[in-house]
């Protein structure tokens, strides 16, 4: 029977890994790096405009949500490059709903982004 401790090392573990990660995403994958850049300043507009709890919890969510379908777009093309490395139309089509989901949530963040700061603007 696991104990407690065993557990808590365990994840532990799994923490260490995903946040490894986390950092190989920043630092190798280019669209993380740019959409990173744009977050901060979507951070530093919301101190700007003093955004509400609520807004900083849509915002911060609609940052997350990019960057883990932006992580999990790159591990589908990273894994299908190494499957097939040369064009293959399966694989282009795979590739190419992993992009579309990104771009559903840069889509809706968008929207939020509007619904947030077009009052704060344009007040």
């Amino acid at each position: 029977m696991r104990t407690l401790i065993d557990f808590i090392i365990e994840r532990s573990k799994s923490m260490t890994v995903a946040i490894k990660g986390m950092f190989l995403l920043i630092r190798t994958e280019h669209a993380i790096m740019a959409q990173s850049s744009l977050f901060l300043i979507f951070i530093a507009l919301g101190f700007i405009f003093g955004i509400s709890r609520i807004e900083w919890i849509i915002q911060f969510s609609m940052i997350g949500l990019i960057l883990a379908t932006e992580g999990m777009n790159t591990a589908v093309e990273k894994l299908c490059d190494f499957i097939h490395p040369e064009y293959h139309k399966k694989i282009g089509f795979i590739k190419d709903i992993s992009a579309g989901a990104v771009s559903f949530a840069v889509f809706f963040s968008i929207i939020n982004a509007i619904l947030i700061y077009y009052p704060h603007i344009f007040k």
